[in-house]
């Protein structure tokens, strides 16, 4: 599986990018080969004040349905909508195109507590 190095990861596969103030969240390479083929995304509203570890999104796929974490808390400030019309983006491309939403956070301490990618890597070898 595909696990980069300039992310961090939560436990329930999500992944998360920070740039300034802001961080980017998807799924996992990991967790959309689990799931098998997406074929609905629901998104959270903007302006959504969310917690740490709170459901915030649900995907669907034709195996199943889980449900997307905020891996901290923040301020959903931009969803990736394209994902309504095409969310199979999410297999072909979840670091890239299949990002899913977007929070602000409090600054970089807000990542301490989520994983390095080499972490991840080790959770996932633990099952």
């Amino acid at each position: 599986m595909n696990t980069p190095k300039d992310l961090r990861y939560s436990p329930t596969h999500e992944w998360s990018k920070l740039e300034g103030d802001t961080l980017t969240v998807g799924i996992t390479d990991f967790a959309q080969d689990q799931l098998g083929d997406v074929v609905f995304v629901e998104l959270p509203e903007v302006g959504r004040e969310v917690a740490a570890g709170e459901a915030v999104a649900v995907v669907e796929s034709v195996k199943t349905a889980s449900d997307i974490y905020a891996p901290v808390a923040g301020t959903v400030t931009e969803v990736n909508s394209e994902l309504e019309t095409s969310p199979e983006t999410i297999n072909s491309e979840p670091y890239g195109g299949g990002w899913m939403f977007r929070l602000r956070v409090a600054g970089e301490d807000a990542l301490s507590g989520l994983l390095s990618a080499e972490d991840y890597e080790a959770l996932q070898e633990q099952g």
